[in-house]
């Protein structure tokens, strides 16, 4: 029986080389992004580019659709989409935080709701955070709204390991530390940083596939920077 995926944020970065990686190994893949353009373009065998908006509540209908009608069943679910705001907090509004929110939680947490009546045994939900949402880690100013909201998800994945641990669904959560992205640079111009896309998205491909099998509940810290 043929191996499904589902990736959210996929017309770039990390996302992006995540759809190519699966694809290769054969997966079925679900790429949902704002812009499935450039997944649409590289005309991949097996995977399907939709237009996707994780802020917008009828968007999630269609994927629902699509998982019944196409697929019936979902082995991997990766949340990496995300929303980032770089702005003092005294200029942070109530909107800005909603925002970010919508995408980085909200977004999230109605993603994972509605996939997992359609996965099956053994299967993963992989959430990716961010280092800056782990609590003891070094905070950058600017990204109260983000920061918080990666932290938001890191919770979200223990809750669900304990709610559904009759189920052999794991949930785990990925802590990145900065990866040379376009949102990267949007969000911090002329920072750069040695961590590839590429090379996240093999690491993430990996544990995608393996870490259901040692780990649940569980966050782990991927950053090669100290603190």
């Amino acid at each position: 029986m043929s191996k499904h995926v589902i990736i959210t944020g996929t017309s770039r970065g990390i996302g992006f080389e995540l759809v190519k990686l699966f694809s290769e190994q054969g997966y079925k893949v679900l790429a949902l992004s704002r812009n499935e353009k450039p997944i649409s373009d590289l005309k991949l065998t097996h995977v399907t580019a939709l237009p996707f908006d994780l802020s917008r509540k009828t968007d999630f209908h269609k994927i629902e659709t699509f998982i019944k009608n196409e697929w019936k069943h979902v082995d991997i679910l990766i949340n990496n989409a995300g929303a980032i705001l770089n702005k003092p907090f005294s200029e942070t509004t109530m909107d800005d935080f909603e925002f970010v929110y919508k995408t980085n939680v909200f977004g999230v947490a109605e993603m994972t709701r509605i996939v997992l009546p359609f996965m099956r045994n053994p299967s993963h939900v992989v959430t990716i955070s961010s280092m800056g949402g782990v609590q003891g880690s070094m905070k950058f100013p600017g990204l109260a709204a983000y920061s918080s909201s990666k932290a938001a998800v890191i919770t979200l994945t223990e809750l669900w390991a304990e709610e559904y641990k009759e189920t052999k669904i794991a949930f785990n959560v990925l802590a990145l530390g900065a990866v040379q992205t376009e949102m990267l640079a949007e969000a911090f111009p002329g920072f750069e940083v040695p961590m590839t896309p590429k090379s996240m998205a093999e690491y993430i491909y990996n544990f995608a596939v393996t870490g259901c099998k040692h780990f649940n509940g569980k966050l782990l810290q991927v950053s090669n920077s100290t603190p």
